[in-house]
């Protein structure tokens, strides 16, 4: 979530005009996150979020985002809900910008998570895996193996500026990924970006998921790979085999992971982490020079990229079966 398109006062009261939510009596800019701009609304009823979809974000996928978070809820997972204007529509446009209008969730997020956050992470991502069982839409997943050798390319000869020989690392690890990547696994909805600003806790409980504008249709295992790198790792970039132990544990709880599911992990990892490794390097090497949010460093994930391509098993992420 960040502030890249302004709102004026005028056009804001008309738009929350649009739905039954009460009189605006303030609105403050989010400043975190990378993709979109985000308001946070106070009406004379609740609060809000209200979203303007900038041009990372295809208007066209916006139908299935919003979706399934409407299927989520109804399903039991606790994350916000698009809501509906007097005309029954949930997106429009502001600002020259699709926009819409979801509930506000209660809670913040940890910024030293520690193994029961874990264990809750890896139960919700189970639960939102079940719950999005019969989602209808699909939506390919364009951050996949598949899609990984065009931000290589973006990012070309420049990734050696970031580190020595980081070219040709990412250039032997696509190679491994395009013969090696499992393409058999259990599928279905998967959050694609639960990082820790996307779940909300509450006095130690897990009390919501949010942002599931990188949701799409692929491998339930993927998607806990990517947890596995976005909580289980320490500030050094040591892998904590203790939280490891506990989200896949706590994911276990409620969907028990198939043989060749926990087979695939170290690759899915591996693979997860070139994933971020090298939208970072993209974002790191091509963001705008005077960007109000700042890159990520892309050397982060080489560090854990490292990690995974010395496991062997499950087990060295804490799985035991």
């Amino acid at each position: 979530m960040a502030v890249y398109t302004e709102i004026s006062d005028e056009e804001l009261t008309d738009f929350v005009a649009r739905y039954d939510i009460g009189t605006l009596q303030s609105a403050k800019g989010i400043a975190e996150g990378v993709e979109n701009s985000n308001f946070l609304l106070h009406t004379t009823k609740s609060p809000f979020i209200l979203t303007l979809y900038e041009k990372r974000t295809s208007e066209s996928d916006l139908p299935f985002f919003l979706g399934l978070m409407e299927h989520l809820a109804a399903h039991g997972l606790s994350c916000p809900v698009p809501v509906h204007a007097r005309d029954g529509s949930v997106l429009h446009r502001l600002a020259d910008r699709p926009a819409a209008m979801v509930t506000f969730l209660e809670g913040m997020d940890v910024k030293r998570p520690q193994a029961a956050h874990c264990g809750q992470v890896g139960m919700a991502l189970a639960q939102m895996h079940e719950a999005g069982a019969d989602f209808s839409m699909t939506r390919p997943n364009a951050l996949s193996v598949e899609g990984w050798s065009a931000l290589a390319d973006q990012a070309g000869a420049r990734a050696d500026t970031v580190s020595e020989g980081l070219g040709t690392l990412i250039a032997d690890e696509l190679e491994l990924m395009a013969s090696r990547w499992p393409k058999d696994l259990p599928r279905g909805v998967i959050h694609a970006d639960l990082f820790p600003d996307n779940v909300f806790f509450i006095g130690g409980e897990l009390s919501g998921l949010i942002d599931f504008y990188f949701a799409c249709t692929d491998a339930y295992a993927y998607d806990i790979a990517i947890c596995l790198n976005a909580w289980c790792f320490e500030a050094d970039d040591s892998f904590n085999v203790t939280k490891g132990r506990a989200l896949l544990s706590g994911y276990n709880k409620v969907r028990s992971l198939e043989e060749e599911e926990a087979q695939a992990l170290p690759l899915l990892a591996r693979g997860a982490s070139l994933r971020f490794l090298l939208t970072r390097l993209v974002d790191w090497l091509d963001g705008p020079q005077d960007a109000l949010v700042k890159p990520k460093d892309p050397r982060e994930y080489l560090k854990r990229l490292r990690f995974h391509q010395h496991a062997v098993s499950a087990a060295d992420y804490g799985y035991g079966g």
